[in-house]
């Protein structure tokens, strides 16, 4: 099969589509710096459509308030880039859609935008699940290896995103 994505992208997200579908389970997805690239490895497996509910790209923190209903002040105080609109945006996908779980990606995958404090590969992950409450979502931030550039970045945390839809 002829793909534009990476193998290992593609790899990974038939492992999550197989997995899945085994659990019986639906998932969502809410991007932000990975800009669709986790639901795009997704629906290039055949079948995907068993188990991949909704993705959501909301690249613009107005795009998260609209789509994903993450509160202004969280963006406000935390940040775009940060464990709670992290939280909030997987809060949001699972909310908006009829999945069972949700993975939400924010981040900084350069070469601009990066700080001190949140440098240029910082990317916040977070999981959650219909079954668990909003205390039990799962967040993490990561540091991904920028010498790859942007692209780099980005496949990094697809990759990351992916694991975390496993069952």
């Amino acid at each position: 099969m002829i793909s534009l994505l990476p193998d290992e992208l593609i790899e990974k997200a038939r492992e999550v589509v197989e997995a899945n579908r085994k659990a019986g389970r639906r998932i969502a997805v809410a991007e932000s710096c990975t800009g669709g690239l986790v639901s795009a490895a997704i629906t290039e497996i055949p079948g995907s459509s068993e188990v991949f509910d909704a993705g959501f790209v909301t690249y613009s923190n107005q795009a998260k308030m609209d789509r994903l209903n993450v509160n202004e002040d969280v963006i406000g105080t935390f940040g775009a880039v940060s464990v709670a609109t992290a939280w909030a945006m997987a809060q949001g996908a699972l909310s908006a859609s009829d999945a069972d779980v949700a993975v939400a990606i924010t981040g900084i995958a350069g070469p601009d935008g990066g700080s001190e404090q949140k440098p240029v590969g910082t990317v916040v992950f977070a999981r959650a699940t219909a079954k668990d409450g909003p205390d039990d979502v799962m967040a993490d931030s990561k540091l991904f290896d920028a010498s790859e550039g942007r692209s780099g970045i980005r496949l990094q945390a697809a990759l990351c995103a992916l694991d975390l839809l496993m069952p």
